[in-house]
């Protein structure tokens, strides 16, 4: 008889000694199933396999989305001036589903603005400053479509309120981005910035609004999902040149793109 069905025969026995014996140890049974030369065939052909799945995992999926800012000067109050960027922004008519966290839905991908319909259910990102009598408050809103060191795609948001010009605006926007890629280990491939700034008529409050709207993201996390990951770094080097602008802005890819203060 072939070593292996020896091999096999033996336990196929100790199981069944096991079984009749409620005090044998189910390690005795691993150590004897392991016994045999490493360059044989494993006889127990329906083993279970604990890979791990190393492989690039590319993003898929239908969600898309886009930036938009807005401001308003003359609101009777705040509630008035938020209104009014509602409107401006395309969302006036839409019930609006605020989103917490930086992380994006897997297969994000940016569009053009659509139209939504009314009582249209819309997930929103949003960075909404008020102000009032003469003040100035920003807004601003960043996508990045990025890549982890393992190699797969993702995508995050960052978001920013302050009662500072368009500039300082912006510049705390990047820092805010660039913290939210450093605390994931996140390179960064493509990104898009949108800043707004108001500054409120007298006696009248104001409101900027920036937001990344995506209106076909809310289907109960149906959609695909990607690996979990462990071990994160702090790193956030290898950033590259680039300008961020407002309103309706322009892609750009990841050699346009910096942090520099």
């Amino acid at each position: 008889m072939p070593p292996s069905s020896l091999v096999l025969m033996a336990t196929t026995t100790s199981i069944s000694s096991a079984t009749n014996n409620a005090g044998v140890s189910r390690r005795h049974l691993i150590s004897d199933s392991i016994r045999r030369p490493l360059d044989e065939p494993n006889p127990c052909r329906h083993s279970m396999d604990f890979k791990i799945d190393t492989s690039r995992k590319k993003a898929t999926g239908s969600c898309t989305g886009w930036l938009m800012t807005s401001v308003a000067s003359w609101g009777d109050t705040r509630e008035d001036a938020f209104d009014q960027c509602l409107v401006e922004l395309g969302l006036g008519d839409s019930r609006l589903i605020r989103m917490e966290g930086a992380m994006l839905p897997v297969g994000f991908e940016p569009t053009q603005p659509e139209d939504l319909a009314m009582g249209s259910l819309v997930e929103c990102h949003v960075a909404e400053s008020y102000t009032h009598d003469g003040g100035t408050a920003s807004a601003g809103v960043a996508w990045a479509q990025c890549v982890t060191p393992e190699g797969d795609e993702c995508a995050i948001v960052a978001t920013i309120s302050s009662d500072g010009s368009y500039e300082e605006t912006e510049l705390l926007l990047k820092r805010t981005l660039k913290q939210k890629l450093a605390s994931r280990d996140l390179e960064v491939v493509e990104h898009q910035i949108a800043v707004d700034e108001v500054t409120a008529a007298d006696e009248h409050h104001g409101c900027a609004i920036a937001a990344l709207i995506m209106p076909d993201t809310l289907n109960m996390q149906s959609g695909p999902v990607g690996r979990v990951r462990g071990g994160l770094t702090r790193s956030a080097d290898g950033f590259n040149p680039g300008q961020g602008t407002n309103r309706q802005a322009p892609r750009k890819n990841s050699g346009d793109f910096s942090f520099q203060l």
